[in-house]
């Protein structure tokens, strides 16, 4: 009989959950915080469910001891969480900064690590100062080195006490959710273009932060940094047609290759990206130059920027040929693939979201074959909760038992270097375009009382005993 799978985990694994600033801070305008993207799309109307808006939120600002006292609960080792970019430098530059921002954030570190939690920290998780989106935002090719200067300024003045690093969170989403589907900030609809071209330079900012981490601060802080990467799991619809095959290489390859390829393999985008889009363009008579950018020989080095492979995973798909749109330029078109849900799946609150454990399993062992066996952090991973609300949440304590078994497999049987594992989220907060109809907490918020009062989910509680478990009875 095989042993527990929950005994099956390092002894130093990372036990955590996560969270970020826009989401659950609020105090959007309190003590000299400058307005972010997130700010100013939210409160324009029809962007988000309910006209909602992050100005509250959990009240982070002000209740982070609520927060602590749910980390403790938990038992947590580790605590993602993010800085927002406005709340330290309110014009997103290092020349006027704001010390009360620095001193909430230097409270919640000093805090974490006097609880013995560990804190995992996003330099930018979606919210960019307003004042620098008015300059170009990430389009502009000049944001790299003002992000390079704002993540400086992080090292300088929290790593000391912070060792694990994250970048950018999810640049895939930032690029096409903001810049080609316009339903996350920045709202842009500027289809096949503009979200190459973010992304291309949220890989330059992301290279030239860890270049300067690794030349002026490592030695002394000796941190790790990475990037987080969000991806499904995709497998052919039909396993033995080749154009499923290939439709399927060319979703991994649109969707984690994108970003995980310059970094962990090659230093350049993935061929199959390039020459697919390039084709696309010729197909539609496009003929300005290539949509996809090159990067530079003069700039920092985009391969081996990344200390670990930090992993955003939530759900899987199978897939076959034809994305529609062939008629206009689009990443749809470029990508030329269809995505659709095994009957077999449940789904867990969000119609995307089907509940795939041994996706993630698959996923991670992929990660491993295709990268270089790095060693990997699963700095998300959650389930929703969507309609009346279920303090008893039997099917969510499902999700994460079976999910963290098949963590403890990839652990065990496949050898692969997994080094923690964050779930999303600390609690319920404002999911983005969906508001606060949407719960993926391991505690709820209740949003109408103004304390916002917090109480453990089923969940959390089955949560807290997994991680007390392999605590206890490591096998390492």
């Amino acid at each position: 009989q095989r042993p527990n799978a929950q005994n099956m985990f390092p002894r130093d694994f990372a036990w955590g959950a996560a969270t970020s600033a826009y989401q659950i801070e609020g105090g959007w305008q309190s003590d000299g915080k400058g307005p972010s993207i997130w700010d100013t799309f939210c409160h324009e109307k029809g962007r988000v469910f309910g006209d909602q808006n992050g100005d509250v939120a959990c009240n982070s600002y002000e209740l982070w001891e609520k927060d602590l006292e749910c980390i403790q609960q938990l038992g947590l080792t580790h605590y993602r969480l993010s800085f927002s970019w406005a709340r330290l430098l309110p014009d997103g530059t290092t020349q006027h900064v704001n010390q009360k921002g620095v001193q909430y954030y230097n409270k919640v570190i000093d805090d974490l690590l006097t609880s013995n939690v560990s804190p995992m920290v996003t330099l930018y998780h979606f919210d960019l100062p307003q004042a620098l989106q008015d300059q170009g935002g990430w389009k502009s090719p000049g944001i790299a080195s003002l992000f390079d200067n704002y993540a400086q300024f992080c090292f300088q003045t929290f790593g000391d006490r912070v060792k694990l690093w994250i970048t950018i969170n999810e640049p895939q989403v930032c690029a096409k959710l903001g810049h080609e589907d316009g339903i996350h900030a920045p709202g842009l609809k500027e289809k096949g273009t503009a979200a190459y071209l973010v992304g291309h330079n949220m890989l330059r900012a992301h290279a030239m932060a860890w270049h300067s981490y690794n030349s002026r601060y490592r030695s002394e802080q000796k941190g790790a940094v990475s990037i987080a990467l969000n991806s499904d799991w995709y497998e052919p619809l039909n396993q033995g047609c080749p154009r499923d095959i290939a439709a399927t290489e060319r979703d991994l390859a649109f969707q984690l290759g994108w970003f995980a390829w310059p970094v962990f393999v090659t230093g350049d985008y993935p061929e199959i990206m390039r020459s697919a889009i390039d084709a696309q363009s010729r197909k539609l008579g496009y003929n300005a130059g290539s949509r996809f950018p090159s990067f530079s020989k003069d700039e920092s080095a985009i391969l081996g920027t990344a200390d670990f492979f930090a992993l955003n995973y939530y759900t899987s798909r199978k897939v076959k040929p034809g994305g529609g749109c062939e008629k206009m330029l689009c990443i749809k078109g470029d990508q030329d693939t269809e995505e659709v849900l095994d009957s077999s799946w449940p789904i867990s609150g969000l119609s995307w979201l089907a509940v795939v454990p041994d996706g993630l399993r698959k996923l991670l062992k992929y990660i491993k074959d295709t990268f270089n066996n790095p060693a990997i952090y699963i700095t998300e991973n959650g389930f929703s909760q969507v309609g009346p609300l279920q303090i008893e949440d039997a099917q969510r304590c499902v999700y994460y038992k079976d999910t963290i078994s098949e963590v403890a497999k990839a652990i065990q049987e496949d050898g692969i270097n997994v080094r923690g594992y964050f779930a999303w989220s600390l609690m319920d907060n404002f999911e983005w375009a969906d508001g606060f109809s949407v719960r993926f907490g391991l505690f709820h918020v209740d949003f109408s009382d103004l304390k916002q009062s917090r109480t453990l989910y089923q969940s959390g509680r089955e949560y807290a005993k997994i991680i007390s478990k392999s605590r206890c009875g490591q096998s390492k």
